[in-house]
């Protein structure tokens, strides 16, 4: 385990095949600033050329917040230009996560506000205390969600439930987030962590090139159907080749535990 920059970098599950990425600022309820935002995209770079990592989950520590969003008190002294860059850095790590090759996994624990929430929701899938807060307050403060939430929520929640959202600034509790789609699974106060790496452990357990083609396909599907479903066919096509395939299917010919290569 490392820690840098307030960002604690490990590994967790049976195997050590689960990459845990931990916002460490709980006395600014994990607020994003510049030197996070950096150690999180160096982090991703190198999960990126680790082979052994099968997923990661992303978390906050001191449970009354996963993040709050962007460190506020640091902003109050950027320029015009310093906010543009900053705003880059966020969207560059977004589409970072976007782009990974792994299933990633929020952990969210307390608050997922405003730019915390938009680093959730450019994860796969979010694993939430029932206790959890979920919200897009920037309006309020005269902004917009400037990291990805007007395409990533949208796409999950759809037009009308994203302007409401967006529009109000209000938030809206783990229970109803989960109605909307925007949460996976729910797991008591405290344990959404333990809750993420166990489904995260689950999902390793899956052949990792059917599992890394789902993603891409399933990441596709917000274009035109005619493109998706070409785009989904070229994926599986990779699969359908693939050493995994041969051997889930003689695996399960033979009724034992398949032993996937990633080939």
């Amino acid at each position: 385990m490392s820690r840098a920059d307030h960002l604690i970098v490990g590994r967790a599950g049976a195997n050590g095949a689960i990459a845990t990425l931990t916002l460490d600022r709980p006395e600014v309820l994990n607020a994003l600033d510049s030197a996070l935002l950096g150690a999180l995209e160096r982090a991703l770079s190198e999960i990126v050329v680790q082979d052994d990592v099968k997923a990661v989950v992303i978390a906050g520590t001191g449970g009354r917040s996963f993040s709050a969003g962007m460190d506020l008190a640091e902003r109050a002294g950027f320029s015009d230009d310093e906010l543009r860059g900053q705003r880059r850095a966020i969207v560059s790590l977004v589409a970072q996560l976007y782009e990974l090759p792994v299933p990633t996994i929020a952990a969210v624990e307390g608050y997922a506000l405003a730019g915390g929430f938009e680093l959730a929701l450019a994860c796969d899938l979010i694993v939430a205390s029932s206790a959890a807060v979920f919200g897009l307050p920037e309006v309020g403060v005269g902004n917009l969600p400037g990291g990805g939430a007007t395409r990533t929520l949208t796409w999950i929640v759809g037009p009308a439930r994203a302007r409401d959202l967006m529009f109000t600034g209000r938030r809206i509790s783990a229970a109803e987030a989960e109605a909307w789609g925007i949460v996976a699974r729910l797991a008591a106060p405290g344990a959404a962590v333990s809750g993420a790496v166990a489904l995260a452990e689950l999902i390793s357990e899956g052949a990792p090139l059917g599992v890394r083609q789902a993603r891409a396909a399933i990441r596709r599907v917000h274009e035109p159907l005619a493109e998706g479903l070409a785009a989904e066919n070229e994926l599986y096509e990779v699969v359908l080749r693939s050493g995994d395939r041969v051997e889930g299917f003689r695996a399960f010919r033979e009724k034992r535990a398949p032993r996937f290569r990633g080939t």
